[in-house]
């Protein structure tokens, strides 16, 4: 088993575990704010459920329907995901609303106090755990799940100083308030999921690779290198793309081509970052190119080096040769 399907199943048997264990502490209580968290953990459960089919999908080989694998359907689970959240904390916002107008009576305060405590802490372990595997794994899916899981913590965090507060001062609105603050976070935490799947789905340049790969090229450039640019990323699941284009001396043939656009792709991947798929377009050099190109040895060379342009995201993502940004 996979270490991302083993730590999916590890999140959704402790969500029913904990959903399960809150709506006892709700029908103890009767608190509106308990009633909050489990209903939230209701979406837990659901969320589970499909990010796993996700992760199962996501980790199946390439086919001829799918060349670029399946890997974005993580991007559409972090968006059902985050959906569910803004369904979840709306319903809470309507039904804390009604119960501020209508309060009712609660009781058995300490027990479910403890409950909720101790859900709180569950989660926050298992929260963690599942973004850490998410960042080694590069899984949306476990990232958006192990967000999620945190999200619950906070707002399990803030009902169990609410109804702490309750106990000592017996004002029994106070549990209808704090559900429907908690709800306004649930809210917002589900737009920013939902933000981010969309993002990936419509191929967001995930400009922290753009920066690790920049440096990587800039730290080990080779002088037949002349420059870089109209670099772009898009990721698939835990797979990496990036296409760019890279200015050659003109008077190469194609198997010094060859050699200089493999030595980029092994560079990228042989420092373990992250695993990439490359795709690279060679660029023949103008006369332009002679001022910043490292190629000593030029036979064609038409004016002498002056000066490095060295390599910045903001510089290789234009589709632009170094000496057409310059004359910007």
């Amino acid at each position: 088993m996979s270490v991302k399907k083993k730590a999916i199943i590890i999140s959704l048997v402790v969500s029913v575990v904990l959903m399960l264990a809150k709506f006892v502490a709700y029908f103890i209580t009767g608190s509106n704010a308990i009633l909050t968290d489990a209903a939230e953990s209701i979406v837990n459960v659901i969320a589970g459920s499909f990010a796993f089919y996700s992760i199962y999908l996501s980790t199946q080989p390439r086919d001829e329907n799918h060349p670029y694998g399946h890997g974005k359907v993580e991007f559409f689970s972090a968006f059902v995901e985050g959906i569910l959240i803004l369904i979840a904390g709306v319903v809470i916002i309507f039904k804390s609303s009604y119960n501020l107008i209508y309060p009712h009576v609660v009781g058995e305060l300490l027990t479910g106090t403890l409950i909720i405590g101790i859900t709180g802490l569950i989660n926050l372990i298992v929260g963690q755990y599942l973004i850490n595997v998410g960042k080694d794994e590069h899984s949306v899916t476990l990232q958006a799940d192990g967000k999620h899981l945190l999200t619950d913590t906070y707002s399990s965090g803030a009902i169990v100083i609410g109804l702490i507060l309750i106990q000592l001062t017996n004002i029994i609105w106070l549990d209808s308030l704090l559900s429907f603050i908690v709800g306004f976070y649930i809210v917002y935490s589900g737009y920013k999921l939902t933000r981010g799947s969309v993002g990936g789905l419509m191929d967001e340049s995930d400009f922290t690779l753009v920066e690790e790969v920049v440096e990587v090229l800039q730290k080990n450039r080779h002088n037949p290198w002349i420059d870089v640019h109209n670099l772009r990323t898009q990721q698939y699941g835990p797979e990496f793309h990036i296409d760019c284009h890279v200015t050659l001396p003109y008077y190469f043939d194609l198997n010094q081509v060859h050699r200089e656009i493999s030595q980029i792709d092994e560079l990228i991947n042989k420092n373990g970052f992250r695993k990439a798929e490359l795709f690279i377009h060679a660029d023949p050099c103008l006369p332009e190119c002679c001022h910043y190109c490292h190629m000593s040895e030029c036979p064609v060379r038409a004016e002498a080096f002056k000066k490095e342009i060295m390599w910045t995201p903001e510089i290789v993502i234009k589709n632009k040769k170094h000496f057409e940004n310059e004359l910007l």
